[in-house]
């Protein structure tokens, strides 16, 4: 059996996802992503950068391949060990995923609830589930996301920015060995775009876990990343530093002819 390379978290080997309709969305892709890893994946509409993410935290299974977590084998994991890989990797979506109708902090507890056993209720009955110390947690991960102060508001009623704030606060209270991020900033305007990749890059530098993130926009990616991952047709085309990005680099990972994103100002 192949081993998790020595010093990563995260590790795929020969990873592939063939969908029923003859369709390969990830191709082969062999990665190892270690604690001091804030690495953005970057790559064209299709490329398979959202079904490769979803791969890592088995929300969509592989055909083929290996996935190594903490040196676990975990590709196949089913049930409670399936459960415990999603607690172990955390992930934020493009939409958010919130419970529209519980205020911010109860989102946040939604956190923690794979720590605990009995069905999930809403309201006050949810706050019930909780100790005072893990309401104190969740206190303190919204004060670190800068939205303490909007505790008590539904989810409903925040901005795009605040609601991905709640998101990242409620993966946050999972303890999470590793972080993920499925186009996070898709749907905000460039100056919240710049706060939630900020805060992820916080997150990663103080608590020493690796963050890996799908973007869309290549100037993000330079600015913010310290690893940048490209993939195009399902396969891993490039890895490597910010400062690697040629034209001629951006041409194999977008295709010939094809143009990356438009730029945005960033890291004025």
């Amino acid at each position: 059996m192949i081993q998790q390379p020595e010093g990563s978290v995260l590790a795929v080997r020969n990873l592939t996802k063939i969908y029923p309709n003859g369709a390969c969305a990830v191709n082969g892709i062999t990665l190892s992503i270690a604690s001091d890893d804030f690495l953005v994946v970057i790559g064209s509409s299709g490329a398979g950068k959202s079904t490769f993410l979803r791969c890592l935290n088995r929300l969509v299974t592989p055909t083929s391949g290996e996935i190594y977590l903490g040196g676990d084998e975990v590709t196949r994991a089913s049930g409670r060990a399936l459960r415990g890989v999603r607690r172990r990797v955390g992930m934020i979506f493009q939409q958010f995923n919130l419970v529209r109708r519980l205020t911010v902090l109860e989102n946040v507890l939604v956190g923690r609830l794979r720590f605990c056993s009995g069905p999930v209720e809403g309201g006050s009955s949810l706050f019930r589930r909780f100790s005072r110390a893990e309401q104190e947690l969740a206190f303190s991960l919204l004060r670190q996301v800068g939205i303490e102060q909007l505790a008590y508001q539904r989810a409903d009623a925040l901005s795009g920015g605040q609601q991905q704030r709640v998101a990242i606060a409620r993966t946050l209270a999972q303890h999470p060995d590793v972080f993920l991020a499925d186009e996070p900033i898709a749907s905000l305007d460039p100056k919240s775009s710049e706060v939630i990749m900020g805060l992820l890059r916080t997150i990663h530098e103080e608590r020493g876990i690796p963050v890996v993130i799908n973007l869309h926009h290549i100037d993000f990616a330079r600015c913010y990343a310290k690893r940048v991952v490209g993939i195009s047709g399902g396969s891993l085309v490039f890895d490597g530093r910010p400062d690697e990005l040629t034209p001629e680099v951006v041409e194999a990972i977008y295709g010939k002819g094809r143009h990356a994103p438009e730029p945005v100002s960033i890291c004025a």
